[in-house]
């Protein structure tokens, strides 16, 4: 006969304290056991003046009881330990929510070790012997266990899908190639496995090129960033040396063609970056697709690769460009070029000469696809100084604020009339051309005004379709309404429906041919953009509609 063995578990050698295994076990006087530091704590709560008890039998001690640790107890719970983790084991074993668990355990589902394909259910490693030993089942097709067996069903018939329509492409059941898919080409669902490998492979070879080359891009749009640079480093350098004579006269201009300069640096990174930073996630996304149809190539499942295949091998158009344009990466040299040509000028001439320069800065453009600026700071970035040109202005406005500020007053000046004035319609035009990208603001009060981008060839004189503002081939026209803003060319008119706003900002890329228009206010809001092909300069333009009173400034940006 054996001996009893002893219970041994966590409830016998608790500490009824803290309902835990015992820590640093003591015995007291009565016999029962506890913690060391919770029995210290409950009899520190009692205090002094009252008598220290068993929390158990109540037991009152006259003396508090010195702690002695039980050197017994204490391996026994050490060895309880032990036993628990090496039984934890087989309590890792069971399924959790995530698990495949096996469809024949009765009681507490155990994991799943494999998946049979003929049975259609999942067996822990017990269940599945019989698959290892009786020669029948050993023929049957085992996979990593698998949640979506039942996709192998055939939902109208009930029978396991070992067929592929090419015609239809899909998996059915031998029911279904009797009946709906009579006449269909179709074959075993592994010839169709195999087929659909070959596209898997060539799709692969599609995306691992598509990477090569777009990390190619990445590269180049690298160098790109540091040209650009590396360039503008230069030429704000050389031209500080080159200034230097005139350090007193342009101390200010300086600082402001080195601001531009950087502003323009800044923003051609900041495309570029926008660009690389779009290849890299697309090229992330495509190594993402890659593993997909990797991990896809991979499953033992035919049903399940051919049932997910379509949609993981779905390779999209890229976006953007495969190929940078590799070119010469000289950018702000231009600005050196000019900065020589204006050290040798009179000084008086400088601060017409100067808008020049800033247009050569902002002229930088990296041959990127085109896109307008997104901010306001962006397009800023283009910003114009212009002033209105007396000699164009209709007899019945009034320039000031240094020839910034038009206001209409309905009734003709003493004034000498000069070839280039508008003498019908209250028109006025900048005295610069503009080329290049460009950008300016137009703010208005009173009456409703045409904001126009126009060629210094338009007439000045006869009928509107030949002189008025939108009304010709020659100018492009915005004008605000009681309703909102319309917008005129050629004699069409568009209707816009876009916020009201006081201030309208006009942006020109002159050689891509845009000309946009924005409602300023805390953001920017397109109002209209014209895509054509410009032929000449073009002058920022202001026409009034007779309203007295009625003003309209050309704003001076920082």
């Amino acid at each position: 006969m054996s001996p009893i063995k002893p219970k041994l578990d966590q409830e016998t050698i608790s500490c009824s304290i803290c309902l835990d295994l015992l820590k640093d076990p003591v015995t007291i006087p009565c016999g029962h056991s506890y913690c060391l530091g919770c029995i210290q704590t409950h009899w520190d709560r009692v205090g002094k003046k009252r008598v220290c008890s068993c929390p158990q039998c109540r037991k009152d001690f006259k003396l508090r009881p010195d702690l002695v640790k039980n050197i017994m107890l204490a391996e026994l719970v050490e060895e309880l330990k032990k036993i628990d983790l090496q039984a934890a084991p087989d309590y890792q074993c069971y399924a959790g929510p995530e698990d495949v668990s096996c469809d024949v355990c009765s009681d507490r589902k155990l994991k799943a070790a494999k998946s049979c394909l003929d049975c259609l259910v999942s067996f822990c490693e017990k269940h599945l012997q019989p698959h290892h030993e009786a020669p029948p089942l050993q023929k049957h097709q085992l996979v990593e266990p698998s949640k979506k067996l039942q996709e192998n069903i055939c939902s109208s018939h009930d029978e396991v899908m070992k067929i592929f329509c090419r015609t239809d492409q899909q998996c059915i059941c031998y029911l279904c190639a009797m009946d709906g898919h009579k006449g269909h080409e179709t074959v075993h669902v592994s010839a169709g496995r195999a087929e659909k490998q070959k596209e898997l492979e060539a799709s692969r070879q599609q995306i691992q090129q598509r990477i090569q080359d777009q990390e190619k891009d990445v590269k180049l749009l690298q160098e790109e960033v540091e040209a650009i640079n590396v360039s503008a480093d230069q030429t704000m350098k050389e031209n500080k040396g080159l200034l230097s004579k005139l350090i007193k006269f342009i101390k200010k201009k300086r600082s402001d063609m080195k601001q531009r300069i950087r502003s323009q640096k800044e923003y051609e990174v900041r495309r570029v970056r926008k660009l690389q930073e779009k290849l890299e996630q697309e090229i992330t996304e495509l190594k993402r697709k890659d593993a997909e149809l990797e991990q896809l190539s991979h499953t033992q499942d035919h049903n399940h690769f051919l049932h997910n295949y379509q949609s993981v091998s779905a390779l999209g158009e890229s976006p953007h460009s495969s190929s940078i344009e590799v070119h010469p990466r000289r950018y702000f040299e231009r600005v050196t070029a000019a900065v020589e040509e204006l050290r040798d000028k009179l000084e008086e001439l400088l601060n017409e000469e100067w808008t020049s320069v800033r247009m050569l800065i902002s002229d930088v453009d990296v041959l990127l696809p085109a896109t307008e600026p997104d901010t306001r700071a962006d397009f800023l970035v283009f910003s114009r100084d212009l002033t209105l040109d007396p000699n164009t202005a209709n007899e019945e406005l009034v320039l000031s604020e240094g020839n910034q500020r038009a206001t209409c007053i309905n009734h003709q000046q003493t004034s000498t009339k000069h070839p280039y004035q508008f003498t019908h319609y209250h028109q006025v035009l900048s005295k610069k051309g503009l080329t290049g990208r460009c950008y300016w603001e137009v703010e208005w009060s009173g009456g409703d005004v045409c904001i126009s981008a126009s060629y210094q060839t338009i007439k000045r004189q006869g009928p509107a379709n030949e002189c008025a503002f939108g009304f010709n081939d020659q100018s492009w026209a915005l004008s605000s309404t009681r309703r909102g803003f319309k917008f005129d060319h050629d004699n069409h008119v568009f209707v816009i429906s876009g916020p009201g706003s006081s201030r309208v900002g006009v942006y020109l890329d002159h050689r891509a041919g845009v000309l946009s228009f924005y409602s300023v206010s805390e953001t920017m809001t397109l109002l209209h953009r014209v895509q054509t092909t410009f032929t000449q300069p073009l002058h920022a333009g202001v026409r009034f509609f007779d309203t007295k009173g009625t003003s309209a400034e050309l704003v001076k940006l920082k």
